[in-house]
C-alpha cells in the first residue's frame, strides 16, 4: 500500500490504513526543513475534523500546540470567540450563540505544527515514512500499481493513493480528468514588515480587494481580483509585496523587509472520479479551490477518514474491492458543495458597491438562526449525510455524541444486552454501554452504519458484516 504525499491528508490516511491492518508506505518528495518553510499563515481545523481526530485521541496534541501559539498570537483567543467561533463566509464572521452539547471546537495552527502532531502519531502506529522520494510516474499492472521514483528505482504495491497536492504527478499519470475553472484573483502571503506598521489595517473588503497582518506576528496577505497569478512559482519579491498592499489598501506603503512569500488563487478543479483502478486520490489532488473559509485542509482529512478503513479492509480481504467505489460515491458530492460554496465567497469578496450591498443583504440574513446554522453546518462539514434515504435518521450521519476509538474499531453504541449479544465475540468491534438515546453502530470513521430506536435487531449483522467485522 503505498501513499505519495507527506502531507496532513497523507499522513494521516497512513495512520488510518495502518489501524485498519494494512502496511502503508508514504513517500514524500520534500524533506522537513521544506516543508516548514513553506508553513505560511495558519490552518483552522473546523468542527467535523475536530470530531474526526477526538475519535482517534488526537485532539489534546491540538489544544496544546493551539495554546501555545495563543502566546505568541494572542489575536488567535480573540477570533476563536470562547469556543464559538465556526469560520467566516467571505469575511462575515460565523459564531455560535451557544455551543451546543458534544459539539467539537475547532483549532488553529501553522501546518509544520500540524503535519508534526500527525507525523509522530503515524510513526508510533509503525507507519514507514520516506522523505525525499519524488514520484515521477505511476503505472498500473493487473494485479498492483507501480509508483516510479525520480532516481529510477520502482515501489510496487496492490494499491496507490495520490495525496500530492493540486498538481498531482499521481492525478496525471492515471489519465484521470481534472475540470474547473481557471483563476480570478491573486492572493500572496509574504513573510514581510512595513516600514510604518500603523499605515494600514486588515480588512477582508479593502477599497483593493483583501489585506490581512495576520494572526501569526510578521506575517502579511492580500489578495486581487487581477485574472490571477502569472508564474506562481517564480519568487515574491519586495516590491511586488508593497505592490499588492498599496493596491488593495489604497494607501502607498514601504516594506522594510521580506523574507519570502507565496503566491495562491481560486483555481477550481475536481477530479472527475477519485478512483481509477488501483489507484485514488485524496485531498488537493482530488480537488482545489480558493482557500477562502479554510475548508480544503478539512475537506482532504475527511477524504482520508473516509477512505482509510475502507481500503485497509480491502488490502486485508475482509471486503470486496466494490467497497472502494462508495469512496467517490460519497466524497465526490461533498467535494463539489464545497467547490461550490469557495466560489460564491471569492464572488462575494470582490470590491465594488454592487458586491459590498449583495455582502450587507447577506449579513442581514445570518442574523436569522436558522440561516446561520445552515451556514454554519455548510462550512464545518456537519450537514453531511452520506445516506440521505436510510430509514433511520441517524444512519449517513456523525455519530451525535462523543466517540473515541484510538485504535480504529467500530463502535456499537447500546444499552440493550439483546444487540450487545448479537455483536459479542466479532473482532474489530467496540461497544460503549450507554442509558440514553437510539442504540446505533458507527463506522471507523465515525459515521452510523445502522441505528434503531426501538431495540430490533434487524439489519445488525448485515452491518456488521459490511464493515468487515468477523
Amino acid at each position: 500500500m503505498i501513499i505519495v504525499g507527506g502531507g496532513p491528508v497523507g499522513l494521516l490516511l497512513a495512520g488510518e490504513l495502518r489501524l485498519a491492518g494494512a502496511d502503508p508506505l508514504v513517500l514524500e518528495a520534500a524533506d522537513g526543513s521544506l516543508r516548514r518553510n513553506r508553513s505560511y499563515g495558519v490552518r483552522g481545523l473546523n468542527g467535523r475534523t475536530s470530531q474526526s481526530l477526538r475519535l482517534r485521541g488526537l485532539t489534546e496534541a491540538f489544544a496544546a500546540a493551539q495554546a501555545e501559539m495563543f502566546q505568541v498570537a494572542q489575536g488567535i483567543s480573540r477570533q476563536m470567540k470562547g469556543n464559538r467561533a465556526r469560520g467566516h463566509f467571505a469575511g462575515l464572521p460565523l459564531v455560535e450563540d451557544e455551543v451546543p452539547p458534544g459539539a467539537a471546537g475547532g483549532f488553529i495552527l501553522k501546518q509544520h505544527v500540524l503535519e508534526g502532531i500527525l507525523a509522530e502519531w503515524v510513526t508510533g502506529l509503525g507507519v514507514r515514512v520516506r522523505q525525499g522520494s519524488e514520484v515521477v510516474d505511476v503505472v498500473q499492472e493487473e494485479s498492483s500499481v507501480r509508483a516510479v521514483l525520480a532516481d529510477g528505482r520502482s515501489e510496487r504495491a496492490a494499491y496507490l493513493v495520490g495525496c500530492d497536492g493540486g498538481r498531482s504527478v499521481v492525478r496525471k499519470r492515471s489519465g484521470i480528468a481534472f475540470p474547473g475553472t481557471d483563476a480570478t484573483m491573486t492572493g500572496r502571503i509574504a513573510r514581510a514588515e512595513l516600514a510604518d506598521p500603523g499605515a494600514v489595517k486588515s480588512s477582508m473588503h479593502g477599497p483593493g480587494g483583501m489585506l490581512n497582518l495576520s494572526l501569526i506576528p510578521g506575517e502579511i496577505a492580500t489578495m486581487e481580483f487581477d485574472g490571477g497569478p502569472g508564474d506562481r512559482d517564480a519568487p515574491l519579491t519586495l516590491e511586488e509585496m508593497r505592490a499588492s498592499i498599496s493596491r488593495v489598501s489604497g494607501v502607498d506603503v514601504r516594506v522594510a523587509r521580506l523574507d519570502g512569500g507565496i503566491r495562491f488563487s481560486d483555481n477550481t478543479r475536481q477530479a472527475a472520479t477519485y478512483r481509477q483502478g488501483r489507484v485514488l486520490l485524496a485531498g488537493d489532488a482530488a480537488h482545489v479551490h480558493s482557500p477562502v473559509g479554510g475548508q480544503g485542509l478539512n475537506l482532504g482529512l475527511q477524504d482520508a477518514m473516509n477512505l482509510g478503513w475502507k481500503l485497509g479492509l480491502v488490502v486485508r480481504g475482509a471486503a470486496p474491492e466494490s467497497l472502494l467505489d462508495t469512496y467517490t460515491t460519497e466524497r465526490h458530492p461533498v467535494g463539489a458543495r464545497v467547490l461550490r460554496n469557495t466560489r460564491a465567497q471569492v464572488a462575494l469578496m470582490r470590491p465594488g458597491p454592487q458586491v459590498a450591498a449583495l455582502r450587507e443583504v447577506l449579513a442581514e440574513t445570518l442574523e436569522l438562526p436558522a440561516a446561520k446554522r445552515h451556514f454554519i453546518a455548510m462550512g464545518n462539514g456537519t450537514e453531511i449525510d452520506y445516506a440521505p434515504d436510510a430509514e433511520h435518521p441517524l444512519v449517513g450521519r456523525f455519530a451525535p455524541v462523543p466517540l473515541v476509538s484510538e485504535d480504529g474499531h467500530s463502535l456499537l453504541v447500546t444499552g440493550s444486552e439483546v444487540i450487545r449479544k448479537t455483536a459479542n465475540g466479532h473482532d474489530r468491534i467496540q461497544i460503549v454501554e450507554t442509558r440514553t438515546g437510539p442504540d446505533f453502530l458507527a463506522r471507523p470513521d465515525g459515521y452510523v452504519a445502522w441505528a434503531t430506536s426501538d431495540g430490533d435487531t434487524a439489519g445488525l449483522t448485515e452491518a456488521l458484516a459490511e464493515l468487515g467485522v468477523s
